[in-house]
């Protein structure tokens, strides 16, 4: 893709409409540092226009009122088109946030679709109502859509992201506004062309890519009935204030630190490539990277060795040559955040162990090499902060309660893994961290299992019955007790 990829309208309610005002958002590449697309600025009155047409199409039209088999046919339709366009959707993706197109494919576009297809099989088990026995008499449990919903997602995983938002709203009955990212609008875009294409009704979807101006303004505004949102820990706290104000719902998807323990009996070599996939995917933009290694001291010089060897095989470069492992970071502020953080490493005692820099083969673009400290104690920023990048931390350990201790010694709890002789020893690890997903043995993330945090990595669960659960209200109706003979 060499042209720009311009767009001169937004989708509100279904239909493409001319921006209230004359801003844009121009959409630079990471890679070449030049400008590959443009698209309108939203404003805080398309956010209105978008809430009313998503509150009339909630409160008077047909989608919230279809069945379930009807919403499922037009979901089924958007999961197919999003399906047929995902090389498309993969290298739009590549082309904003500099993702690798290996990751762009598998994590991003397919990881989506894969994301409606797990959403589906939940929402075709379930039942709108079911009637229980109470204690006075029976009971109708119903489970009714919350309404309006206002997604915020973030640039690093766009697609996964709205996607987790997407389906289950739709399928509940919700209306949605979707705000993506100022970096990453583009797939947004097809996104809407999708979902029209679908037969989505009049209202049900917006698409209004903006910043922060605008984005506070549609949380804050008291005709949404949930705000579910993917990002910092700082914008979660913001936005849940907002929504304080009128007692809308959150679901908020944050920050991680996440911890992977190796054991004395661990197998190092299986471990190996599990570990450089869970730090660096992504280029290490990922709230589930692995940013700490946790390593008994009578292997820290073995792991640490192992992990600088195969930290500098690691390929920087072109995110659209398959072979690349690390791309750009996806603007320059936040490779001079990354920066930042090395030094502040550096100044806080621990030792590069590789990486460390700016790769210097390359002339453009905002690359960071992939970067392991050692020597690092829990303590420093570099242990607890948040960097999102190719940054990682060894930390040794003396014993296994010390592991334990260390892992959990976090504001965050979101993943983190175990590397452990057997599974049934690993298994008994993992049910002591505190993070809301964790691995054993292996490095996965699976979107029919609820996904979410403890701590400071947010509030609520997506993807699986969990996060279908939370686009729903629950009504009891106490029914008359049946007459007595």
């Amino acid at each position: 893709m060499t042209d720009i990829v311009e767009h001169r309208t937004l989708f509100i309610g279904g239909k493409w409409c001319d921006p209230a005002g004359p801003n844009t958002i121009d959409v630079v590449s990471p890679v070449t540092e030049q400008v590959v697309g443009r698209v309108p600025h939203a404003a805080p009155a398309d956010a209105d226009r978008a809430v009313a047409a998503a509150r009339e199409a909630f409160d008077h039209g047909p989608w919230p009122r279809m069945t379930l088999a009807e919403r499922i046919a037009v979901v089924t339709r958007i999961k197919d088109g999003l399906l047929s366009r995902h090389q498309e959707l993969a290298e739009l993706i590549t082309l904003q946030n500099g993702c690798p197109i290996t990751v762009s494919l598998r994590a991003q576009a397919l990881s989506a679709v894969a994301t409606f297809a797990a959403t589906l099989t939940v929402a075709a088990g379930l039942t709108a109502e079911e009637e229980r026995p109470g204690l006075t008499g029976p009971l109708l449990v119903r489970r009714e859509p919350v309404g309006v919903v206002a997604a915020v997602t973030p640039w690093n995983v766009p697609q996964l992201t709205i996607a987790g938002k997407l389906a289950p709203a739709l399928l509940a009955g919700c209306t949605v506004i979707l705000k993506p990212s100022p970096e990453t609008p583009l797939d947004a875009y097809l996104l809407a062309e999708v979902c029209e294409a679908a037969g989505l009704p009049e209202g049900v979807l917006s698409v209004l890519p903006a910043g922060r101006e605008t984005s506070a303004h549609l949380v804050a505004h008291p005709d949404i009935d949930k705000v579910a949102f993917t990002g910092s820990v700082a914008a979660g706290k913001q936005i849940m204030a907002a929504a304080a104000e009128h007692l809308t719902r959150v679901t908020l998807e944050l920050g991680g630190k996440s911890a992977a323990i190796i054991l004395d009996d661990a197998d190092l070599d299986a471990a190996l490539p599990n570990l450089m996939l869970g730090a660096f995917a992504n280029s290490g933009q990922a709230c589930v990277a692995l940013t700490r290694v946790l390593a008994p001291a009578s292997r820290y010089d073995e792991i640490a060795a192992k992990l600088t060897t195969a930290i500098a095989a690691l390929k920087v470069g072109d995110p659209a040559d398959p072979a690349t492992m690390i791309g750009p970071m996806v603007t320059e502020q936040q490779r001079q955040r990354n920066l930042d953080y090395i030094r502040v490493g550096r100044e806080e005692g621990a030792t590069v162990l590789a990486g460390g820099g700016v790769p210097q083969h390359l002339t453009s673009g905002w690359y960071i090499e992939p970067t392991l400290f050692g020597d690092v104690d829990n303590s420093m920023r570099i242990a607890r902060e948040e960097i999102f990048g190719p940054v990682i931390c060894l930390i040794r350990y003396e014993d296994e309660a010390a592991a334990i201790r260390i892992a959990n010694d976090s504001d965050y709890g979101l993943a983190g893994t175990v590397w452990a002789g057997t599974d049934e020893h690993g298994t008994e690890i993992a049910r002591q961290i505190r993070t809301g997903t964790y691995s054993v043995n292996c490095q996965r993330f699976d979107v029919a299992g609820p996904f979410g945090g403890y701590k400071n990595s947010g509030i609520g669960r997506e993807f699986g019955p969990e996060g279908f659960a939370a686009y729903q209200e629950i009504k009891t109706i106490h029914l008359p007790a049946p007459a007595r003979s």
